[in-house]
């Protein structure tokens, strides 16, 4: 029953889950990355704040291409019975891991506003920090929030009925 009520159910639950998701997500990761990178200031937040919404543009794609590959993944580390927070973690785990490998680079171009071997060449020393965050983000502030959005909305819907 937990299950069913912390996740959607139909196409409108599902954009609503991605939604508040991604919007937190884009929100918090890409300030706190860029913050690491070139320092911590109102103006440096301002300065990214008008790319945000190609990120978020990029990670509403990116949530849709590597569903499927997630999943896959996910299922080979959960085996046959996972219970509902393992499966959580870990399936958090595996969407952060694919998303962090192509936004450590294409979420830098568009943060900085151009193509540059540059963000490759520092993949290696960029990454790990990226999906740390990311997981972090990811785990304890916007999916819970969402999984809370859900269990809300299918609450209102049992009053209803």
């Amino acid at each position: 029953m937990e299950f069913q009520q912390r996740l959607p159910q139909n196409l409108k639950q599902t954009i609503l889950f991605m939604a508040v998701i991604s919007i937190i997500s884009v929100n918090l990761i890409a300030p706190i990355i860029t913050g690491l990178e070139i320092g911590f200031s109102v103006n440096n937040y301002l300065a990214i704040l008008p790319r945000l919404p190609f990120i978020w543009l990029v990670v509403i794609a990116l949530v849709v291409l590597t569903q499927k590959p997630a999943e896959a993944l996910a299922s080979h580390f959960l085996g046959d019975q996972p219970n509902f927070r393992g499966a959580m973690l870990i399936t958090a785990m595996c969407n952060v891991f694919l998303m962090s490998l192509i936004l450590t680079i294409v979420g830098a171009w568009i943060g900085t506003g151009h193509v540059s071997m540059d963000v490759i060449m520092n993949f290696p020393r960029a990454w790990p920090r990226n999906y740390t965050i990311a997981l972090i983000v990811e785990a304890f502030i916007a999916q819970p929030i969402a999984r809370s959005v859900m269990s809300a909305v299918h609450g209102s819907v049992a009053v209803q009925d």
